[in-house]
């Protein structure tokens, strides 16, 4: 599932940062599984000192959501991020943040869909300052 969110990551990075959830005490990792096995959807969240968009610190952040398509709009995402908040709110934060890309309609819709409110859009930007190996001059 997380390959499916983050097509451009490897199975090591995966796999290095799902570890990193498993040792830190900021971090989190819910899923829900599907009565006949399997899984089909997560969520995986941080607590941040800060977001872009929130006014409180520490905040809760929702770091990935991933629900199969054949689940979608079942209540399965609202469930997984409400854990999420619940856990947030654990431990002391008083808003959630989240983010999706600026062409990502299918999360901007879902997290409307469940309370959450656009706040700002950001685009980020880059120039190499040294060219890295065997990257092309532009």
């Amino acid at each position: 599932m997380r390959a499916a969110l983050w097509p451009d990551e490897t199975h090591a990075k995966h796999r290095e940062e799902m570890d990193e959830y498993l040792r830190g005490k900021g971090a989190v990792a819910y899923v829900v599984a599907r009565p006949s096995g399997g899984l089909a959807g997560f969520v995986e969240a941080t607590i941040r000192p800060h977001a872009d968009g929130c006014d409180t610190s520490p905040v809760g952040y929702v770091e990935g959501w991933y629900v199969d398509a054949d689940v979608r709009r079942r209540g399965v995402g609202r469930r997984l991020v409400r854990t999420a908040e619940r856990w947030a709110r654990e431990r002391g934060c008083a808003e959630m943040g989240s983010d999706c890309l600026l062409e990502n309609e299918v999360s901007l819709r879902a997290h409307l869909a469940i309370g959450y409110e656009e706040r700002e859009r950001l685009i980020h930007f880059r120039r190499w300052l040294a060219r890295p190996v065997g990257r092309p001059r532009s």
